[in-house]
């Protein structure tokens, strides 16, 4: 049988309650929290918080709402999607995260990435000029601080160290740590480079077409000289007890987000007929558990993944539609899977 993990992804959008009103941010935070406690519920694998810096999301500190949710798990994994390493401290970055590792009891990730938004380099004062070196130099010393041994580094973004111990220690020895890629070759390489596993997020399109990277990713691994490593997908999606209840559930306030976000970068606003059409054949993984189970497969045997992960918010979607999606993931979208797996591994 195919050995798959599945997750949960969120980046804490802000949400509307009964009334139709954009609930306050405490309350949202609040809300992940128990989303994430129903995901450990259900049997999920892995629970991912992303890092954003602007008002459309609650989260902007992951590991401590992560700490929260350990508190009131037992067996899920604890993770980012991401964690915006160019606007970051790498030393920082490390004790968080090993901090987190010892209140779940082992259970901690990170998933590093640039971000797929530019507010926090004028928020810590970054420059966006510097977006590519900012992330190169980074993820070198991180690369190197995982290793949990004393560390000696320069570079220009940051002061040297010198054989210098970074604590708390792990009790594993090491934190688990992927990198995310948005369909940057040149990322694809650097993550094999430093031995980081892989997760490409699939935002847009056939996720078929990502099939090249994950090739790229083993052949950069195989001559860097480095084991084959596991590589992950994060892709949007929606389960509720029909195809159509799904597509008209989301269908607004997906809309309403994904236009917003086009409107600041050039892009035309999103139509039902576009909507729909990624639905069928694109990057959303939408509909009834049938249909979210079965396309989630095709995703996994098109790319040999290791992991799925399901972006299951999107804008104001209301907290009790992400509970029934997160239950129907849960208790019959993954043992679908699985099951679909296995008849194909025969």
């Amino acid at each position: 049988m195919v050995s798959v993990e599945f997750g949960l992804d969120t980046f804490g959008d802000v949400t509307v309650g009964t009334d139709g009103n954009p609930l306050p941010y405490g309350q949202v935070i609040r809300n992940v929290v128990e989303q994430a406690v129903l995901a450990d519920e259900v049997g999920v694998d892995v629970f991912g918080l992303g890092e954003h810096h602007r008002d459309d999301y609650a989260v902007s500190s992951p590991e401590v709402v992560l700490a929260a949710v350990a508190a009131r798990t037992r067996r899920i994994k604890l993770g980012t999607a991401v964690t915006v390493l160019s606007s970051d401290d790498p030393v920082r970055v490390f004790e968080r995260f090993a901090t987190l590792a010892a209140v779940s009891n082992g259970r901690a990730e990170i998933t590093l990435g640039r971000g797929s938004f530019t507010e926090s380099f004028p928020l810590f004062g970054f420059d966006l000029a510097d977006y590519e070196r900012l992330f190169a130099e980074k993820a070198d010393l991180m690369a190197q601080l995982l290793t949990e041994k004393p560390v000696t580094w320069s570079g220009s973004v940051r002061p040297a160290l010198n054989g210098q111990e970074v604590y708390p220690k792990t009790e594993a020895g090491r934190i688990p740590t992927w990198i995310g890629v948005g369909g940057s070759p040149e990322s694809v390489v650097r993550a094999a480079q430093y031995g980081f596993p892989l997760v490409l997020a699939i935002i847009g399109g056939d996720p078929a077409r990502f099939a090249p990277y994950v090739d790229l990713y083993h052949r950069a691994l195989a001559q860097f000289d480095r084991e084959r490593l596991p590589v992950a997908v994060h892709a949007p999606g929606f389960v509720a007890a029909s195809d159509e209840e799904a597509v008209e559930t989301l269908w607004p306030h997906a809309q309403k987000s994904i236009t917003r976000i086009g409107a600041e970068r050039g892009w035309p606003p999103l139509t039902r007929d576009r909507f729909e059409a990624d639905i069928a054949e694109g990057a959303w993984h939408v509909g009834s558990p049938e249909t979210v189970a079965a396309k989630i497969a095709r995703t996994v045997t098109a790319l040999g993944i290791q992991r799925f992960d399901l972006k299951y918010s999107a804008g104001t979607l209301p907290h009790e539609d992400l509970m029934t999606a997160i239950h129907l993931y849960g208790t019959e979208v993954i043992p679908r899977v699985r099951e679909l797996l296995a008849a194909r591994s025969q």
